[in-house]
C-alpha cells in the first residue's frame, strides 16, 4: 500500500478495493503493520485481532473478485469500541471485572458491519464502563496530535485509532458526548444518531436511556456510509426505532440552500475559549456562504443537575449485579458515580425525568423554526490529560460536556466535525444538531461544509 493511503477516506479506499486496484489483504496488512509500529505509544487498541482480520480480508477479496460486492464497507478495516460484544473475542468495556468476558454472539451493530463485509481489525480502548476516566490498571490513550493531551472520552481509542490512520473508521458510544468529544479532540467526523436509530443489543450499558451507538470517521461521508449499515430496527432491541433507514449517502451533495440553521450566539460563544469562538463564527459564515439561512435562536435552559440524577441512577442499575459486591475491582471515578446513583431517591429520579421531558419539548419547539442548530462541540481545544484527571466529575461535566449532554437528554441526532485548530495545533470542532431522525439533513450540512473547507483533510504528523 503506497504513500499515506492510511489517511485516505474510507470511501476512497473502498473504491480502490472494489475496483481491485488494491486488495483488502494488502490494506489490512498495512494497517496491522502501522498499528504494530505506532500503537505502543498511542494505546488506542486493547486487542488487535490480526488473524481474524486477515481472514475477513481474504474473504472480501474472494467475494469481490467473484463480483459479489456488498457495499462501501466491503473489505475496509474498521475498529470496535470494546463495549460492543464481539463473538469469540474478549469484550471488556474497559473494566477489570469483565476482563474474562468472551461473548458467544455479536452485538447487532457488529453483526451488521460483518454482514456488510467490513474487516474488524480490533477492539478499541475506552474509559472504564464508558465513564469519564480509564481504569487505573490500563494505560490511557494519547492524543496523536500532541502527546500528553486529552483524547476525549469515553470512546478514546476509537478517536485515536481513526485519527492516527490505524483504521478507516470506528464505532463509538455516546451517553454524554463520548462519540462527539473524542471526534472533536482528535479531528474526526462523528455522528451520534437519534436515540434508538442504532440498536444497543449486545452493548454494555452505561445509562440505557441516554446511550447511543454511532460511527466515527475522517469525513462526514465516511461516517454516513457506516451509519447506513448499522442503523435500523432490531428484533433483539425493543427500543430500536422501526422507521425505515435511508441511504445516508444519497443526496449528500445536494447543497444546503434550503436549510435554516439556528444559532444562539451567546450560548455558543460566551464563556468559550476565544480561539473556539472565532473558529465557530467562521464556520457559521461558511455555512451561510453556501446558501443556508442563519437565524438567531434562544437555546432552552438545560436542567443538567436534575437530569444527572437520572443518569446516576441508571448507571447504578447497570451495575447492580457486580456493585457493591466487587467494589474493590472498580476504579475510583466509576465508584464515585455508582455511589451517587445509589444515593438518588425515587423523587429525585422522577423530578429529573420530568425536567428532561420539559427540555426535550422546549428544544422541539426550536426545531419548528430551524432545520439545524449549530454549536461548538467542545468549548476549547483538548486540555492536558494531567489537568483533566485532577478535575472532579461535576467540573468535568460542566466544562467539557457543555454542548454535548443536552442532546443525550433529548435524544437528538448530532454531528461533530473539525472546523479549525488552536495555537497548539489541536483540532477545534463544530456541532450540528437536527430533529429526531434527521441524520440525513445534518450529514448533508456537514458534507457541504467539508466541500468548502479542508480542516478534515489534516492529519497528525506521526511518520
Amino acid at each position: 500500500m503506497s504513500g499515506d493511503l492510511h489517511y485516505a477516506s474510507l470511501l476512497k479506499v473502498s473504491q480502490l478495493i472494489k475496483t481491485r486496484q488494491a486488495s483488502s489483504v494488502e490494506v489490512t496488512q498495512a494497517l496491522l503493520d502501522r498499528i504494530a509500529r505506532l500503537d505502543s505509544a498511542l494505546n488506542s487498541f486493547l486487542l488487535v485481532t490480526s488473524e481474524s482480520a486477515l481472514a475477513e480480508a481474504r474473504q472480501a477479496d474472494k467475494e469481490i473478485a467473484a463480483g459479489q460486492w456488498r457495499g462501501p464497507l466491503h473489505g475496509v478495516p474498521l475498529g470496535l469500541k470494546d463495549l460492543l460484544y464481539t463473538k469469540g473475542v474478549p469484550s471488556t468495556a474497559g473494566m477489570s471485572i469483565h476482563k474474562d468476558v468472551i461473548p458467544t454472539y455479536d452485538a447487532t451493530a457488529v453483526a451488521r458491519l460483518k454482514l456488510a463485509g467490513a474487516v474488524t481489525i480490533g477492539k478499541l480502548h475506552m474509559t472504564e464502563g464508558a465513564t469519564m476516566q480509564h481504569h487505573p490498571s490500563l494505560p490511557r490513550p494519547d492524543n496523536p496530535w500532541l502527546s500528553g493531551y486529552w483524547t476525549g472520552v469515553s470512546s478514546s481509542g476509537s478517536g485515536v485509532a481513526a485519527a492516527a490512520g490505524l483504521c478507516y473508521g470506528a464505532l463509538g458510544s455516546d451517553t454524554g458526548g463520548s462519540i462527539r468529544m473524542p471526534s472533536a479532540a482528535c479531528g474526526l467526523s462523528g455522528i451520534k444518531p437519534t436515540w434508538g436509530r442504532v440498536s444497543r443489543h449486545g452493548v454494555v450499558a452505561l445509562a440505557e436511556t441516554f446511550d447511543h451507538i454511532g460511527p466515527m470517521a475522517r469525513t462526514v461521508s465516511d461516517a454516513a456510509a457506516i451509519l447506513r449499515v448499522i442503523a435500523g430496527a432490531d428484533p433483539h432491541d425493543p427500543t430500536a426505532l422501526p422507521d425505515p433507514t435511508p441511504d445516508y449517502l444519497v443526496g449528500l451533495g445536494a447543497g444546503i440552500a434550503d436549510l435554516t440553521i439556528g444559532v444562539d450566539w451567546s450560548f455558543a460563544t460566551e464563556g468559550v475559549d476565544p480561539q473556539m469562538a472565532t473558529a465557530f463564527t467562521a464556520a457559521v459564515a461558511v455555512l451561510e456562504s453556501l446558501g443556508a439561512t442563519i437565524r438567531p435562536i434562544r437555546f432552552p435552559p438545560m436542567p443538567i443537575a436534575e437530569v444527572m440524577a437520572v443518569v446516576s441512577a441508571e448507571v447504578a442499575a447497570a451495575h447492580v449485579e457486580t456493585y457493591p459486591q466487587r467494589a474493590s475491582e472498580y476504579g475510583p471515578a466509576l465508584v464515585e458515580m455508582l455511589e451517587g446513583g445509589w444515593a438518588v431517591t425515587g423523587v429525585g429520579a422522577a423530578r429529573g425525568n420530568v425536567a428532561r421531558l420539559n427540555f426535550a419539548g422546549a428544544l422541539a419547539k426550536v426545531f419548528t423554526e430551524v432545520d439545524v442548530i449549530a454549536t461548538p462541540t467542545l468549548p476549547r481545544g483538548a486540555p492536558r490529560w494531567d489537568d483533566v484527571e485532577v478535575m472532579d466529575m461535576g467540573a468535568l461535566g460542566a466544562s467539557l460536556m457543555r454542548f454535548t449532554f443536552a442532546f443525550n437528554m433529548s435524544g437528538s441526532p448530532t454531528l461533530s466535525l473539525p472546523c479549525g485548530t488552536d495555537d497548539k495545533g489541536l483540532p477545534l470542532s463544530l456541532q450540528l444538531i437536527g430533529r429526531h431522525l434527521a441524520e440525513a439533513v445534518i450529514c448533508r450540512a456537514g458534507h457541504a461544509y467539508q466541500t468548502a473547507t479542508d480542516h478534515h483533510t489534516r492529519h497528525p504528523a506521526l511518520d
